[in-house]
């Protein structure tokens, strides 16, 4: 085992999303090193949970979408004074900036995070389009190590042009202590729902975003509806509201009002999927879905559309359609439903639960991570 290291982390922002979440679990699950994080924007939704763990916490309050003159030289100065062992940065600005700012002050062992896999316009910004492939020039010089979340990442990249032999795939591992089926609250919740055990519960928990798709998952459930199909559905996360005009105007049109309750976000997701019968993730674009991953540890099968590591994450223990075909996502759902009635069920949600166990753990994250950033320092 080697010696405790110094980490400091660079991250684009300390936001409620997949990657943040990621630094979070990592950084106080990760007991062999000591570690500091650098947020380029503010504290956002991690950072006082960070600071509440004794984390050391500095936020440079760049505005989104702009780069200052302050900000870089608080950032150059902090890793200077820091002396890290390893600089270990988070999605494509961080690793733009915290890169060049952690060779410049002398820091070498830089490891570069990529938590992202389209990269095609109308899909991304235009302005992260040209950050990355001017990354993929840099990743011959910057970093010793470039982590991906995906393997679909890795793929993606390196067609671009980064360097292949420095990307390695560390998959998003998760306590599967917070993450477990519970009963009683499923039957708590649905009671406070008013949906009984005989009708079928499907849900997305996603935030209102246009690679998330949510106009593919309601044309799917338009059609399913048409088939004769019973079901309710529970669209959570931000922007999952009735304020929402674009989304409820959808919901309309298809007439699904009585079909679709809209939740909004919630803080209490492993509950949610327990009271879930199936999880659909419509999206047309993804890296590594976590909410597949936490679906299946609550026991909950999925239907997914083959984004990112989807695929890889459900394996035989769900349904894989293509992205942005309705019609198709109708019939896995449908095939769902039906496997669910048929008998099995439990077994299935048996293996969802068990596949995560024995390929997302946490522990089996932070291992990763460790094992990169000692590579890295060689």
């Amino acid at each position: 085992m080697s010696d405790s290291r110094r980490i400091l982390h660079v991250i684009t922002g300390l936001g409620n999303g997949g990657a943040e979440a990621v630094l979070y679990r990592l950084c106080l699950s990760d007991k062999r090193n000591s570690h500091l994080v650098i947020s380029l924007m503010d504290l956002g939704y991690y950072g006082p949970k960070l600071l509440e763990a004794n984390m050391e916490v500095h936020a440079l309050d760049m505005p989104r979408g702009r780069i200052t003159m302050r900000g870089l030289a608080k950032l150059w100065n902090l890793i200077r004074t820091a002396k890290p062992d390893v600089v270990q940065t988070w999605m494509y600005h961080a690793d733009l900036l915290g890169g060049l700012a952690a060779r410049l002050a002398g820091v070498k062992s830089v490891v570069w995070g990529i938590h992202h896999t389209v990269l095609e316009p109308g899909k991304s910004k235009n302005g992260t389009i040209v950050i990355a492939r001017l990354l993929a020039k840099l990743s011959h010089f910057v970093p010793r190590q470039i982590t991906a979340c995906a393997e679909k990442s890795v793929l993606v990249h390196v067609a671009l042009g980064y360097k292949a032999e420095k990307m390695v795939v560390v998959p998003n591992g998760y306590d599967l202590q917070n993450f477990i089926r519970d009963e009683q609250q499923r039957a708590a919740l649905r009671t406070s729902w008013n949906i009984d055990e005989s009708m079928p519960l499907l849900g997305m928990v996603s935030r209102y975003d246009p690679q998330k798709d949510h106009a593919n998952l309601i044309k799917a459930l338009a059609e399913l509806k048409k088939s004769g199909q019973r079901f309710c559905c529970l669209l959570v996360g931000s922007g999952m509201v009735a304020e929402n005009a674009e989304l409820t105007e959808r919901i309309a049109h298809a007439g699904l009002q009585s079909e679709i309750m809209l939740l909004g976000p919630r803080n209490d997701i492993p509950a949610v999927m327990s009271a879930l019968d199936l999880h659909v993730l419509s999206s047309s674009a993804e890296a590594f879905p976590n909410v597949l991953a936490e679906a299946m540890a609550c026991g909950t099968p999925c239907v997914t559309t083959d984004v990112g590591d989807a695929a890889l994450i459900v394996g035989d223990t769900g349904w894989v359609t293509p992205p942005s075909n309705a019609a198709a996502l109708a019939e896995s759902i449908g095939l769902a439903l039906a496997a669910r009635q048929a008998g099995g069920w439990g077994d299935r949600k048996l293996r969802a639960r068990q596949r995560v166990e024995q390929n997302f753990s946490l522990d089996r994250m932070v291992a990763g991570y460790q094992g990169i950033w000692n590579r890295a320092v060689v």
